[in-house]
């Protein structure tokens, strides 16, 4: 029977079937985005409909992976979605027509971040996946409460090499508690990030204040935002004539202070007894 038979036949006596559900197509994968694939990551490369080139792929040292058919691919530095698109071109380019491809890290073994200064645990973190600045901090047990509120992020250029010295790194500012605040937005943390949390700086005040005593100096504290930390004016206290004994480059020295003057680190505030 030829197949223009066989076709007829099927078209003649075949009873009509019911319409069918359309065929499942396999989701987009959840891809991060902004992770790089590393030395001795394992990969897990799905085919579909293709099971002999499904499987897990250790990526060596020099960043390649060997694929069959395809040989040693460089997947180093690559990103998960980069490098199913690099699958996909080289595959429909001689053997498979519009393959579909997932990429996914089975494995991770190459990169971590270093989190160091005023946290309970400081360590060095290996990167699963997309590492944030928040998730790290929790990793290294969250800053201390001497920690300072603006941290920083040593990150090595694009192109640089050496690791991030200070002529090869960009140094990204953060303040961890307006980032706990949800004030600005978690940042993505890269392979080789160090993260450092600093001591806070401080500043005493005393006199005709309520709750004398240390306090923590925030970026861009005034002077009466310090007089309010420590609980305001005492009923004898007055705003006028605030002084504050101050060192600067190894001189200590008195200097007079307006309300809307910037407290400066290791400031010592004094609030006058105003008069009757």
């Amino acid at each position: 029977m030829n197949v223009l038979a066989s076709v007829v036949i099927a078209v003649t006596f075949q009873t009509p079937a019911a319409p069918q559900k359309p065929v499942a197509v396999a989701a987009p994968p959840v891809v991060q985005p902004s992770y790089q694939i590393g030395p001795q990551d394992e990969l897990k490369i799905t085919v579909f409909d293709a099971e002999e080139l499904t499987g897990s792929y250790r990526v060596d040292g020099d960043g390649f992976i060997s694929f069959p058919l395809l040989g040693r691919i460089a997947v180093g530095g690559a990103t998960l979605g980069e490098t199913q698109e690099k699958l996909r071109t080289m595959l429909s380019k001689d053997y498979i027509k519009n393959p579909q491809i997932r990429v996914d890290v089975a494995e991770y073994k190459s990169q971590s971040i270093i989190v160091s200064g005023e946290v309970r645990a400081p360590a060095e973190i290996r990167v699963t996946g997309a590492m944030t600045l928040l998730r790290a901090l929790a990793q290294a047990g969250s800053p201390l409460s001497s920690a300072s509120s603006e941290l920083s992020i040593a990150r090595q250029k694009k192109g640089a090499s050496g690791g991030p010295g200070a002529e090869n790194a960009e140094v990204i500012r953060i303040n961890w508690r307006d980032l706990q605040t949800g004030k600005v937005n978690d940042v993505t943390l890269q392979d080789g990030d160090i993260i450092f949390v600093p001591k806070a700086q401080t500043f005493f005040i005393e006199g005709y204040v309520r709750n004398g005593g240390t306090f923590v100096l925030e970026p861009g504290l005034s002077v009466e935002q310090a007089i309010a930390l420590a609980g305001g004016l005492t009923e004898r206290g007055t705003n006028r004539g605030i002084k504050a004994t101050r060192t600067l480059n190894g001189k200590t020295s008195e200097v007079e202070l307006k309300l809307s003057d910037k407290v400066q680190a290791g400031d010592v505030i004094h609030v006058k007894q105003r008069l009757f």
